[in-house]
């Protein structure tokens, strides 16, 4: 009725809300489609298209001990390595088809737009720091490595291995209510895959987690002079102002207390699950 109209009307500009008839349903708006693929490619104009100069990656999977390496690298005094910032997820979506087409002449793809954003977005972050090197830990990145070496073509990895059935181990651990062991082997195995991808593609250092804790200085030294720094004794003693605990597992005491301590025992070759076996070869946990 048109009473019924007018009031509904008066009630939106007035006090935000409207009356609707008990009952009847709303409209779902239909799901955004899935965007297409779009070639990865290096910047057109590197001196124009990047701010980041050489950035550091650790390709890790889950429950490797990338959280201890990290605190460790941000005690260095060029080296900014702050929380997982996850800037895969940061995407870029064209609003209409004119938004594209002016993009497209300036020569930006989506996924060129979304490099400009992931090193704008980290390049802030390292300029706020004082420091001159950003490094970068999310596990996640692992199944990306591909853009990111297309990203900044300057980039340095460091590949962070540990004990696969520890992984697996330390990942059911962390949320015992999310995952059974058997789907925690699973899943950890699948970064474990994307990081051999990563090794077998990409140049970099490979580091072990059971020797960064048996010989912090050690290891500590060899990552300083593959990214050309001079070696940094606050690497062992970093302290954990910035350091969240929640959920750091295995290497949590070792943050707490300022200092890397040795890891937990390796596990015996009869509790290494069948899923990891080959894995557990790969990386020479296993004959």
């Amino acid at each position: 009725m048109k009473w019924q109209r007018t009031i509904n009307g008066a009630l939106a500009r007035y006090a935000g809300f409207q009356i609707n008839r008990v009952g009847k349903t709303e409209k779902v708006a239909p799901a955004p489609a899935k965007r297409a693929d779009v070639p990865i490619r290096p910047p057109a104009d590197p001196d124009t298209d990047r701010l980041l100069t050489a950035p550091v990656f650790i390709i890790s999977p889950v429950r490797s001990g990338s959280t201890l390496l990290r605190a460790m690298l941000n005690a260095h005094p060029d080296l900014h390595a702050p929380h997982e910032l996850h800037v895969r997820r940061l995407r870029v979506e064209f609003d209409t088809s004119l938004a594209e087409k002016a993009m497209a002449a300036l020569g930006h793809t989506r996924a060129d737009l979304e490099h400009l954003l992931w090193d704008r977005v980290l390049h802030r972050e390292l300029v706020r720091s004082g420091k001159r090197f950003i490094v970068e830990k999310t596990p996640a990145n692992a199944f990306v490595f591909d853009r990111l070496a297309a990203c900044w073509p300057d980039a340095r990895f460091v590949f962070l291995l540990r004990h696969p059935a520890s992984i697996a181990s330390s990942w059911y651990e962390a949320s015992p209510d999310k995952r059974t062991p058997e789907e925690a082997a699973k899943d950890a195995l699948r970064y474990m895959k994307a990081v051999q991808r990563a090794r077998a593609a990409l140049p970099g250092l490979t580091v072990r987690y059971e020797e960064l804790t048996a010989e912090p200085e050690k290891i500590g030294r060899g990552i300083c002079e593959f990214l050309g720094l001079p070696w940094s004794p606050e690497l062992l003693s970093y302290g954990t102002p910035d350091v969240v605990s929640k959920g750091l597992g295995d290497w949590k005491d070792k943050i707490r207390s300022g200092s890397v301590q040795p890891g937990r025992t390796l596990p015996r070759p009869e509790e290494i699950p069948d899923v990891l076996q080959d894995m557990c070869r790969s990386w020479e946990y296993l004959p």
